[in-house]
């Protein structure tokens, strides 16, 4: 069995509503999934936000200016706005995972302007969710350590009666 590390464990997968930062730039805009309306990362009810970027996913809401005012354009009147240019594909991949026959893109990865700036990923979007088997197997006395204010027994119970009621 392989020990090697790789520059994406602990790494989360970047969903379409994860943002982008330019080290030129002062805008942090979202991505653009186009490559793809099929694979979703944490999202079983299929919500556009969820859909994974992928290594040829290259454009961000907004258009335009994507990242604001670019600091390798000087001008009499400030910066220019941004002529976002991607220079290829997203770079620094996880070769591990495809979606459609392309590389995820993770936090680590990064995707080169033509004007000069590097885009990195600021933030992957995904979100923590407390699910209801989470609460159903948590060790009441360990989370009575951790958070005294909530008494897990009365939530358990609540969530086991809210599922009744579901049905």
């Amino acid at each position: 069995m392989s020990t090697q590390s790789s520059s994406h464990d602990g790494k989360h997968f970047v969903v379409q509503k994860g943002t982008c930062q330019c080290d030129q730039g002062d805008l942090f805009p979202q991505h653009i999934v186009s490559t793809h309306q099929k694979h979703y990362w944490n999202d079983s009810a299929g919500e556009a936000d969820y859909l994974a970027v992928t290594e040829d996913d290259l454009q961000f809401k907004p258009s335009g200016p994507s990242f604001g005012k670019c600091k390798l354009k000087p001008s009499s009147g400030g910066y220019l706005p941004c002529a976002y240019a991607p220079a290829g594909k997203w770079q620094k991949t996880y070769e591990k995972v495809l979606i459609m026959g392309k590389k995820a893109v993770t936090e680590v990865s990064e995707l080169q302007c033509a004007t000069g700036g590097k885009i990195t990923v600021k933030d992957h979007g995904q979100r923590g969710e407390v699910s209801k088997s989470n609460v159903k197997n948590a060790d009441s006395k360990s989370v009575q350590h951790i958070n005294p204010l909530v008494d897990m027994n009365d939530y358990q119970e609540t969530v086991s009666e809210s599922e009744i009621d579901a049905y």
